[in-house]
């Protein structure tokens, strides 16, 4: 299984570096966690549950940071055993820089996995799912983190522009919103005029 994505945070790239390297926010951001603790430098044990279609299991597992280059990216290996549910083992590449305009940062991964015993078989779709559902989860806990500890950051964030054409800001209007009122306001124009 692989896996890419990349997020705009509103916090800056040296924040958002620590906090990817304090084991109690990645307790409260995995998805599951009720165990993140250092057990050496740049090794951190953890464990959590997961729910897999039909298949659950309690992990305990192995985090590994290597390459890292501060406040810039790391490679984190985990490996984690679930008893007769299975087994998981990866890699995950994370990448923090500046984005090209505007403040925060933006940052991407890239991530490989396998998993083997009954959680392999339920099927290669549902666990892509479940991995693609967990990341999104660790994101938005992450990014609620991020503002309750760096609330000026965000508070910077809602006077910007949007990032892309078409996309609110993160504390802005929604664009389906835009669309709504535009279309309220054609038709109470069409009904005056009749």
């Amino acid at each position: 299984m692989e896996m890419q994505g990349s997020r705009r945070l509103a916090v800056s790239q040296q924040q958002a570096w620590d906090a990817l390297n304090d084991p109690q926010v990645l307790k409260a951001c995995i998805p599951g966690c009720d165990k993140v603790e250092a057990t050496g430098d740049n090794q951190y044990a953890i464990g959590m549950a997961v729910k897999i279609g039909p298949v659950s299991a309690r992990f305990a597992g192995k985090i590994l940071l290597a390459d890292v280059l501060p406040p810039n990216s790391y490679t984190l290996n985990f490996e984690g055993q679930g008893g007769a549910a299975g087994f998981g083992k990866g890699a995950a590449q994370v990448h923090l820089a500046p984005p090209a305009e505007g403040g925060g940062c933006e940052l991407s991964y890239t991530a490989q996995a396998q998993v083997g015993g009954k959680i392999a078989q339920v099927g290669q779709r549902l666990v892509d799912g479940v991995a693609k559902a967990m990341a999104e989860d660790f994101f938005k806990r992450f990014d609620d983190e991020m503002e309750r500890r760096h609330p000026e950051a965000y508070m910077a964030q809602v006077a910007l522009p949007p990032t892309a054409p078409g996309e609110a800001g993160r504390k802005g209007v929604p664009v389906w919103a835009w669309v709504l009122l535009g279309l309220a306001i054609v038709a109470a124009l069409f009904l005056l005029r009749r």
